[in-house]
C-alpha cells in the first residue's frame, strides 16, 4: 500500500486536526448536561421497542509512575487508602448505573482503560467484575468483546490466565517501544523479552483478540531503532496491532515537558518511521483499519471492516456499531442516543458526589439534528473506506448533495490530490485518503471553521 502513497503529498496535509472519536468533539462539550438529563435520555432509550444493546467503559485512572508522552486523566500514586476509596465509589456508581438500566439490555462490549486497569490486584478485579455482573446483565456468549488495557510491566502468564477466568476475550498490551533509549526517554522501562512473550502467552491461552499498542515519533527513535521494534512485533504476530503517533502537546499535558522538543524526530523522519511500518505490516498479512490500527484475518476487528459494523468511540476502533455507552470512573464519557455525558475529571469532587449518590456528571453535549447527521458520515470516513450518498440520504431523509453541497465544493481539493474519488452516488478513499481519513472528513465539520483549523490538535501524522 505505501508504494501508492507520494510522501510530499502526505507532507502537504500532515496539519493539525481532530480525531474524531467523537463528533461533535469533546473540547465542544459544555456545562449544563446533569445527572437528570442524562437519565431522562437513559430512560428514553429503554423504551426504544427493541432494546439497544450497550457498551461499558470504566476507566482506573492509576499509574504507578508517568510515562511522559501520556495524555490520558490519571493519578500516580503507591498510596492503596487512595485507590480503595476510589473503588469503593467507583463500585457505588456502577450500582447507581446499573438501576438505571434495563435488564434486557446487553452489555456487547466492556473495556477497562486507564491509566492502568491492571494496577489493581487479581482480588481487586475479581470484585470490580462482580458488580458489574450484579448491575449490568453481560454477554456471556463468544461475539462479546470484553477487553483490558494490560501495562507488561504489572502482569505475567498466571495473571493473563485470570483475566481469562473473569471472562475478558481480549487483551491490549501497551508496548509502545522496545528501545532502551526511547523507554527511558519516555519514563516507561520494560523488559523487550517478557512483553514480547506475554504476546504468546495471551494467544496461548486463548484469547479472541491479542492487540500490540506502539507508538511512532517517540523521542530517541531512529530508522534502525523503529525497524527493529516493527520485527519483533512483526514475530509476535499478534491479531492486531495500534500505531499511534505521539502527540507533543506539554502545554495541555504537563508530563510531556520532560520530553524535549529538540529529542524528537524530525518530521520527516517521524513519516518515514509511519510508512515503514505501514509496508511491512501490510505485506506482512495485516489490513489498515481505519486511520491507525492494524489487523490479520481471524481477529475480530477486521471481521467487523469486512461486515461494515465497525465503530469509532473514545476507546478507538471497536467491533460494535450502534450501541449506547455508559462509561463510569473518573472523567469518562457516556454517548446514550443524541447525547453525551462526561464525568468529573475532579477525583474529590467524583469521591463526593457518589457518596451523596449522585452520578458525578459535569459536562456534556446533546446533538442537534444536523450533528446527528454529520456524525454519521464523519463515522462513516473514519471506519470504512467509502461514503454512500444514497444510503446516508435515505437514512436522514436527505438529499445528501444538497445538504452537503458547500462540503463537496471543499472535497474538491482532495479530489484533484487523489484523496478520494468521487461519483454521482458516493465517495470512495484512495490509499492516500486513507491514510489521512481526518483531512477526508474535516470539510463535513461544521465547527472547524469557526475554531481555526490549527488549535490545540495533534497533526494528522
Amino acid at each position: 500500500m505505501s508504494t501508492l502513497i507520494d510522501p510530499e503529498l502526505i507532507r502537504r496535509y500532515d496539519l493539525p486536526g481532530p480525531r474524531y472519536t467523537s463528533y461533535p468533539t469533546a473540547r465542544h462539550f459544555q456545562p449544563g448536561i446533569t445527572e437528570a438529563i442524562y437519565r431522562e435520555a437513559v430512560m428514553a432509550s429503554n423504551e426504544d421497542p427493541i432494546p439497544v444493546d450497550l457498551s461499558l467503559y470504566i476507566h482506573i485512572p492509576f499509574c504507578h509512575r508517568p510515562c511522559f508522552y501520556c495524555g490520558c486523566t490519571r493519578i500516580i500514586t503507591r498510596h492503596a487508602p487512595r485507590v480503595t476509596r476510589y473503588l469503593e465509589q467507583l463500585h457505588r456508581e456502577i450500582a447507581l448505573q446499573g438501576a438505571g438500566i434495563d435488564g434486557d439490555r446487553i452489555v456487547r462490549q466492556l473495556h477497562l482503560g486507564g491509566g492502568t486497569p491492571t494496577y489493581l490486584s487479581d482480588a481487586e478485579l475479581e470484585s470490580l467484575m462482580l458488580a458489574l455482573r450484579r448491575a449490568f446483565t453481560l454477554d456471556p456468549g463468544p461475539e462479546r468483546e470484553f477487553g483490558i488495557e494490560v501495562d507488561p510491566r504489572t502482569i505475567d502468564r498466571s495473571r493473563l490466565a485470570h483475566l481469562l477466568a473473569l471472562g475478558f476475550n481480549r487483551v491490549s498490551f501497551g508496548i509502545q517501544d522496545l528501545d532502551p533509549l526511547v523507554q527511558r526517554a519516555i519514563n516507561r522501562v520494560q523488559d523487550p523479552e517478557h512483553a514480547l512473550a506475554l504476546l504468546q502467552d495471551a494467544k496461548d491461552l486463548g484469547f479472541a483478540s491479542v492487540n500490540a499498542d506502539l507508538i511512532y515519533g517517540l523521542p530517541g527513535q531512529t530508522r534502525e531503532s523503529f525497524q527493529t521494534l516493527i520485527e519483533a512485533i512483526l514475530g509476535a504476530h499478534p491479531g492486531r496491532i495500534a500505531l499511534y503517533g505521539y502527540a507533543h502537546l506539554p502545554e495541555q499535558f504537563p508530563f510531556q515537558r520532560q520530553i524535549p522538543s529538540a529529542w524528537l524526530p524530525e518530521p520527516a523522519i517521524r513519516l518515514e518511521l509511519f510508512l515503514t511500518a505501514l509496508e511491512r505490516f501490510t505485506t506482512s498479512g495485516y489490513r489498515l483499519i481505519g486511520m491507525d490500527h492494524f489487523a490479520r484475518d481471524g481477529d475480530p476487528l477486521l471481521d467487523a471492516a469486512r461486515a461494515g459494523s465497525l465503530q469509532r468511540n473514545f476507546q478507538g476502533y471497536s467491533t460494535y456499531a450502534g450501541l449506547d455507552s455508559i462509561a463510569l470512573g473518573l472523567s469518562a464519557i457516556s454517548r446514550v442516543g443524541s447525547l453525551y455525558a462526561q464525568n468529573t475529571k475532579d477525583e474529590d469532587d467524583y469521591l463526593a458526589s457518589i457518596r451523596a449518590e449522585r452520578l458525578p456528571i459535569r459536562m456534556g453535549y446533546r446533538l442537534t439534528a444536523d450533528d446527528v447527521i454529520r456524525a454519521d458520515v464523519i463515522e462513516r470516513i473514519m471506519c470504512h473506506e467509502a461514503l454512500d450518498f444514497d444510503a446516508i440520504g435515505k437514512r436522514h431523509r436527505i438529499r445528501f448533495q444538497e445538504y452537503f453541497a458547500p462540503a463537496l465544493v471543499r472535497l474538491k481539493t482532495l479530489e484533484d490530490d487523489g484523496l478520494v474519488e468521487r461519483s454521482s452516488h458516493g465517495l470512495l478513499l484512495r490509499p492516500a485518503g486513507r491514510i489521512l481519513r481526518r483531512v477526508v472528513a474535516a470539510p463535513f465539520d461544521a465547527y472547524l471553521p469557526r475554531e481555526g483549523r490549527h488549535g490545540h490538535y495533534s497533526r494528522i501524522i
